[in-house]
């Protein structure tokens, strides 16, 4: 196992090394790496998933930022030649498919840092079409809104997006003692599964996103004040949507359907960011 005294943890990085073996075994039974799957890791560190991933699917691509820690993997990880794929990158700017372009083939995993998941998350459901499944550790806050549903506490524009690209699951929580060094706070694993069809596919993305940030700009107050000026009480009524509800009691299906009435039926410009 690497030694965590190798290299010291970067705080712009947001590097936290996870050390706990069994949370770590607990993951890569999670995520079940197969030989000759398109296993992709975001941000490996010091290789304590890594070696797992690569004894078991026997090929891996990983991206990596850090400069200083791709000298180590390349040591570390030496008796597997060109196995181990990397990529010295900016994942919030990588192009996965210099990877693979085929549908479904990639599988990726990642501790991804904190102040960068949510952003990251949305840059890989650019390239949904071609990921099988998403494993990862973040922010146990983050993990609760992506799999939040309607009505909870937790369930907001984050969660949406997400669910409408993927199914999502909350898989189990990472206390802050499996790092190091240890963050301020918990961590979870989720596994995300993208659609091979959409269930309730926008007929304009673009739109479609527009209006849930507009529905979620005020939390707290109603759908009839948040959409006012897109849609009307009676156009919901319509759509058997209660004007009434606050913008947390809508599923994924729902905000769709508001999105495809309005993008038919109204002027694009009327839902410019």
């Amino acid at each position: 196992m690497s030694n965590p005294q190798v290299h010291k943890a970067r705080k712009r990085f947001g590097q936290n090394f996870l050390q706990d073996q069994g949370i770590i075994r607990h993951i890569v039974a999670s995520i079940r790496p197969q030989p000759n799957q398109g296993l992709v890791e975001i941000g490996p560190g010091l290789g304590a998933i890594t070696e797992h991933l690569l004894a078991a699917a026997g090929a891996l691509d990983v991206i990596e930022l850090d400069r200083d820690l791709i000298p180590h993997l390349r040591i570390h990880f030496a008796t597997y030649g060109n196995k181990l794929r990397i990529y010295e990158a900016d994942a919030l700017k990588f192009d996965f498919s210099q990877i693979s372009t085929a549908p479904d083939a990639l599988r990726i995993v990642g501790n991804l840092p904190y102040n960068i998941s949510t952003p990251l998350i949305f840059h890989l459901l650019e390239y949904a079409q071609q990921i099988a499944d998403m494993h990862f550790m973040l922010q146990k806050e983050v993990v609760l809104r992506l799999a939040a549903q309607a009505g909870e506490n937790n369930y907001g524009r984050l969660s949406i997006m997400a669910q409408y690209y993927c199914q999502v699951e909350n898989l189990f929580a990472v206390p802050p003692e499996a790092f190091d060094p240890r963050p301020k706070v918990d961590s979870a694993i989720v596994r995300m599964i993208p659609y091979n069809q959409l269930p309730y596919p926008a007929d304009n993305y673009q739109h479609f996103a527009q209006l849930v940030k507009t529905a979620f700009a005020q939390r707290r107050k109603t759908l009839r004040n948040n959409l006012k000026g897109i849609i009307d009480t009676a156009q919901l009524a319509d759509l058997d949507i209660d004007a009434s509800l606050r913008p947390e009691r809508l599923t994924v299906a729902d905000y769709v359907k508001i999105s495809n009435y309005h993008h038919q039926n109204s002027q694009p410009e009327t839902l410019s960011p």
